[in-house]
């Protein structure tokens, strides 16, 4: 449960909010410039901070350019292969392929036909062919984004994603430059289309009653989504912050966010603000001892959250302290429950992730191991013990799942393990499969099913993940090819990973973005069966110029935001499981102000929360502007209501 090791030689102690060092990796990574926001030319944005004054945010300005990529480089990819003419497929390999089989599941059996191209389902005869036509994905050299065209563009909302004919690009500067002389430089970014017994719930589900997060049971899905369709899906700017001026050359932290039915919080430094979701009013402040470090993404019932933050507050970019202190509050009212910190040997520990599950904070993150607390009356639950095992960290949610790590220094072994939430004692343990030393990565997608990813030796991209049945025994290995698809993690972190949606028994994950027709870029959300570890068919496309990313289950219906192209407003939509036909739930206002400032809050870094008509788009990491004409946000806020 949470026994630590027996002091091995440890990794050198790192600033907090730098890039973690990997407790699965098995040497101490080199320390870097934590993941910051790139310094990017001057970018439009709203203007004026809320509330925002009637009609108009500020002439655009270019977005920045394209930044580093997402957690992970691809490997080189192969040479794209021209499309063939269609000929008489060759007839399946007649035995299995050549090697042994991967890790912890059983190999292919012989006279299996090869896995289809995914996003397909089964189709024997085939066999050879390539997937739409079109060259074979991997070819951008950035994770998720390609590289930005050669050719001068105007600016787009896409950040430079999308490639476009450049006549397309010269018709819409010309309308662009029409627009600015008509409206006297001003964007509105009011107009929009109207197209269009647990009691843990996560805030990526809104806050709404009974939410799962991104997590889901057993079934076949089909049964609908929870979301109603509001009346108009076209958004209106409920609200944007402004950043915070920090620190020459510092990046901070403002991680965490939540939202339910009536509140919407925000960190930002040394504090947390509640705001009226569909007017921005400020409704309470808590003051915090420092920065945030870490926030639960689950709410309870009663509407306790919590939040971690270091010991002491900055005045400069090298002022660092621990991340020590654990704060639980009410999101609704902002009153502070309790707040504590967890000693061992007269020192406080610093750990970096938070999780619920029923009445049990959990905290992880750290090198000495973990601890629980009740999280309505801060009772110690357990602290860290000595021994040849620690737990790494926990994810909550349904139930609580630890993440256990045992043996020395560079041999550590991993297990994953069931807990009971309120003595920590676990119902069952499974081991990761590979040797000693070896797991580089380890992140749990869902505890209910128990999912999780692994990542290899030097691999820096999740090549695999596990499902486990009731009884914590193998139900399924999954192939994962990151070439392919956009799993986004943060080092280090036990639930840090983004697009990843467990639901319907099934694992959906997001591919990259790839040709589509004409000079369009496309992409598609897709299914793994978490009983059989294959894909299933399901198939959920973005439509030309857009880029689709799962953010949660929507009962048993797939909720995902689509990124719209340069002249379109992005989109909130469900996703039936069974007809894959999508719902338009909200879309934001396509003026270039708007798109320019949702072009840096891409889901893959920031926290990205929709509930009941609303939508915010909030930033965990802030810097310095690069001019004083770089309009810079903490959060955007859209709503329909």
């Amino acid at each position: 449960m949470t026994q630590p090791p027996q002091q091995p030689p440890q990794p050198p102690q790192q600033p907090p909010n730098e890039p973690p060092q990997n407790p699965f990796q098995k040497q101490p990574e080199p320390q870097d410039a934590p993941p910051a926001e790139p310094p990017a030319a001057p970018a439009g944005g709203f203007g004026a901070p809320t509330p925002p004054p009637p009609g108009g945010f500020g002439a655009p300005t270019p977005p920045p350019p394209d930044g580093a990529p997402g957690y992970g480089y691809p490997q080189a990819p192969q040479a794209p292969q021209a499309p063939q003419a269609p000929q008489t497929p060759p007839p399946p390999p007649a035995g299995p392929p050549a090697g042994q089989p991967g890790y912890g599941y059983p190999g292919q059996q012989p006279n299996q036909p090869p896995t289809p191209a995914y996003g397909q389902p089964p189709q024997p005869q085939q066999y050879g062919q390539q997937p739409y036509g079109q060259p074979q994905f991997g070819q951008q050299q950035q994770y998720g984004y390609p590289q930005p065209p050669t050719t001068p563009m105007p600016p787009a909302g896409g950040g430079g994603k999308k490639s476009v004919n450049p006549i397309v690009w010269i018709v819409t500067a010309a309308v662009v430059v029409i627009a600015l002389i008509v409206g006297g430089g001003i964007l509105y970014a009011g107009s929009s289309s109207d197209d269009g017994k647990d009691d843990t719930k996560n805030s990526a589900d809104g806050g709404k009653k009974g939410g799962k997060g991104g997590e889901g049971g057993i079934g076949g899905g089909g049964s609908g989504g929870e979301e109603k369709v509001p009346s108009s899906t076209g958004a209106k700017i409920a609200f944007q912050l402004p950043a915070p001026k920090v620190a020459k050359d510092a990046v901070w932290s403002t991680a965490g966010s939540w939202l339910t039915d009536s509140m919407y919080v925000k960190a930002g430094l040394n504090e947390l603000v509640g705001y009226e979701p569909d007017s921005g009013t400020k409704k309470w402040t808590l003051p915090l001892s420092g920065q945030t470090c870490g926030a639960s993404p689950e709410v309870t019932e009663a509407g306790l959250a919590a939040v971690l933050a270091e010991d002491g507050k900055r005045k400069k970019d090298g002022d660092h302290f621990q991340c020590t202190e654990i704060t639980v509050f009410d999101v609704n009212t902002g009153k502070k429950v309790w707040s504590d910190s967890v000693d061992a040997g007269g020192q406080k520990i610093a750990f970096k992730e938070l999780s619920i599950s029923g009445s049990t904070l959990a905290v992880g993150g750290g090198y000495d191991g973990g601890a629980a607390f009740d999280i309505k009356s801060g009772k110690v639950l357990w602290k860290p013990q000595a021994g040849s095992c620690e737990d790494v960290g926990y994810r909550g949610g349904e139930q609580l799942v630890a993440v256990r790590k045992c043996g020395d220094f560079d041999e550590e072994t991993f297990e994953i393990q069931l807990l009971d939430p309120t003595s920590g004692k676990p119902k069952w343990t499974y081991k990761v499969p590979g040797g000693a030393g070896t797991v580089n990565l380890l992140s749990v997608f869902s505890t209910k099913p128990v999912s999780f990813g692994v990542a290899l030796g030097e691999e820096v991209k999740y090549t695999d993940a596990f499902s486990l049945d009731d009884s914590g025994k193998l139900r399924a290995k999954i192939s994962v090819d990151a070439e392919k698809y956009d799993i986004d993690c943060e080092v280090g972190e036990v639930h840090g990973c983004k697009g990843v949606v467990v639901g319907n028994d099934r694992l959906y994950l997001p591919s990259l973005q790839h040709d589509g027709s004409g000079t369009s870029q496309v992409n598609e959300v897709v299914s793994f069966s978490l009983a059989t570890g294959k894909l299933t068919g399901d198939r959920i496309d973005s439509g030309d110029d857009y880029e689709i990313f799962p953010l949660r289950m929507d009962g048993s219906n797939v909720l995902a935001y689509k990124d719209g192209p340069y002249d379109k407003g992005s989109q909130i939509v469900t996703v039936d499981s069974k007809s894959m036909k999508q719902t338009v739930l909200l879309e934001t206002p396509a003026t270039q102000a708007v798109r320019d400032a949702t072009s840096r809050m891409v889901p893959t870094s920031s926290e990205m929360l929709y509930s009941g008509g609303r939508l915010f788009m909030g930033k965990d990491l802030i810097s310095e502007p690069y001019s004083n004409d770089d309009k810079q946000y903490t959060v955007l806020g859209f709503t329909t209501n």
